[in-house]
């Protein structure tokens, strides 16, 4: 199995594997890097580095941090201020939201009732006129009954 190995200082031109000599016949330049990854009965694999990350890319980085700014004491104080603020409005939208949501479920539980009872009071009539029509239908049958007796 050929190993890895850093390829020759040039342009890259070829890349030629030789199975006989299990080994890569190159020409390339010093940032190009061949590793042999698998040799199987269909083939062979092979990955081809052409540089190494770290030498590539390099960060503009300061070498000392940057001082920080002096603060005077009025500074210090403004920023105190505005944080308070911010907490204060924060708390008071908050708390505008709490109310929001308690209104809005007091005014769905009063619709609820409002429903409900709308809904007894319909059954309770609707009731009343079954019951007044069972009692006028009975009367008027009992009526019959009689007047067929009174015939006999």
């Amino acid at each position: 199995m050929a190993e890895s190995r850093l390829v020759q200082p040039s342009i890259l031109h070829m890349l030629v594997y030789d199975s006989s000599q299990a080994s890569f016949d190159t020409m390339a330049s010093d940032d190009i890097k061949v590793k042999e990854l698998d040799k199987r009965a269909s083939g062979q694999a092979f990955e081809v580095i052409l540089a190494d990350p770290a030498t590539e890319v390099k960060a503009d980085f300061p070498l000392s941090p940057q001082k920080k700014k002096d603060w005077s004491l009025d500074e210090i104080k403004k920023k105190l201020e505005a944080a308070e603020e911010r907490r204060r409005s924060h708390e008071a939208e908050v708390l505008k939201h709490l109310a929001e949501k308690h209104e809005h479920a007091k005014e769905v539980l009063q619709k609820a009732l409002e429903e409900n009872n709308n809904f007894s009071k319909m059954a309770e009539e609707k009731l009343n006129q079954k019951m007044e029509a069972t009692k006028e239908n009975r009367t008027a049958i009992m009526a019959a009954m009689n007047e067929k007796f009174k015939e006999m």
